[in-house]
């Protein structure tokens, strides 16, 4: 990578490199899905376990302190320890570009109990980029520095911090850069996207990339992207030499995959879930959900968690087309009956999903 002036690079390249064996047990995080990753989904997947922690949705600061009510809308387990249900623990996620305005909310979600602090710099979304939000700031090292550097100094030093990035914006050549950025600021954790934000989610994830910036940092590095399957994951950890994976779509696809890999990891049995159970936690989202939002959008959630599942259970796809215009509760209550009790043999959608 060719040499920067910006003030952080020095601190960057002097970090001692720490290699990765690959020995110890993988990690394994749930993604901050905005609209999608709810604390009620959370909740719901993390009591399946294998999910070492979670980030919530971001939240957008501009230039001034947030009040605390929207800390927790966004993370009501603030109210449990920054824990789920099931004991998992949950980081509140940052969204901004100012310095001052992330360091003091960061600051005081720590004041309210949040155990740790994750900052975006990866979300792809035009209306948060247009904001020079998320990605963007990928192509501005020096204030992705300034505003690691203001918000670690403004935290408790027991709260961790760490940013989640993606290889870059336009394309995936200073990849390097934001990295070290972020750790030359003061990241303890870094969650890399293997994609730039031109890449979008299409398919391949370069994880190869990973494997060069946790060889330059010593903070670990969190692989990120395009893992539907055990099989995903252990090629990922092969390309990246990276033993911690944050895991998105491919979770909400298949709820066990978090499971699914530690066990694997272990050596020890596991049994995919079914359609049936699949089902199930559907229902429970549904029933939990219903009432917290506008009867318009009734079951949207829902729809929107099958299109996913469909990816991996045949039967979600058939489901989502039953109900997919329904805002009635009393029709989606009973077609959810009956497929909780026809008799039916569980046809798991083999070699469907996305790979590499």
């Amino acid at each position: 990578m060719p040499s920067s002036n910006t003030s952080w690079n020095h601190h960057a390249l002097t970090m001692t490199n720490t290699p990765t064996t690959g020995l110890a047990p993988p990690k394994v995080y749930l993604a901050p899905m905005q609209g999608v990753m709810d604390h009620h989904l959370r909740a719901l997947v993390t009591r399946l376990g294998g999910v070492d922690g979670c980030v919530t949705e971001f939240i957008r600061v501009t230039d001034q302190r947030l009040p605390t009510r929207v800390f927790h809308r966004y993370c009501p387990e603030l109210a449990d320890g920054a824990r789920t249900a099931s004991g998992v623990p949950v980081k509140v996620q940052l969204l901004g570009s100012n310095p001052w305005a992330l360091a003091v909310n960061a600051q005081k979600a720590a004041a309210l109990g949040a155990s740790a602090i994750d900052l975006n710099f990866g979300c792809p979304a035009k209306t948060v980029n247009n904001s020079a939000g998320g990605a963007k700031l990928l192509s501005q090292p020096e204030l992705m520095y300034q505003i690691v550097l203001a918000v670690r100094q403004r935290l408790p030093q027991h709260v961790p911090l760490s940013a989640k990035i993606r290889l870059g914006y336009e394309d995936r050549s200073r990849y390097l850069e934001a990295a070290e950025a972020a750790a030359a600021g003061g990241a303890d954790e870094l969650v890399v996207h293997a994609r730039s934000k031109a890449d979008g989610y299409r398919p391949p994830a370069y994880w190869r990339y990973i494997d060069e910036i946790q060889a330059a940092l010593s903070i670990p590095v969190v692989a990120n992207g395009e893992v539907w399957s055990v099989a995903d994951w252990q090629r990922c950890r092969e390309q990246s030499s990276v033993n911690q994976v944050m895991l998105g779509r491919g979770m909400l696809a298949k709820p066990d995959l978090a499971l699914a890999i530690k066990r694997h990891a272990a050596q020890t049995a596991h049994q995919d879930m079914t359609w049936r159970q699949a089902c199930q936690l559907l229902l429970d989202y549904h029933l939990i959900t219903r009432d917290a939002y506008p009867r318009k959008f009734l079951g949207n959630r829902v729809k929107q968690w099958l299109s996913y599942l469909q990816l991996q259970f045949c039967e979600a796809g058939d489901f989502l087309q039953c109900i997919k215009r329904s805002r009635d509760d009393d029709f989606i209550c009973h077609q959810f009956e009956q497929q909780l009790n026809q008799p039916y043999q569980e046809n798991l959608r083999a070699n469907s999903l996305p790979s590499q």
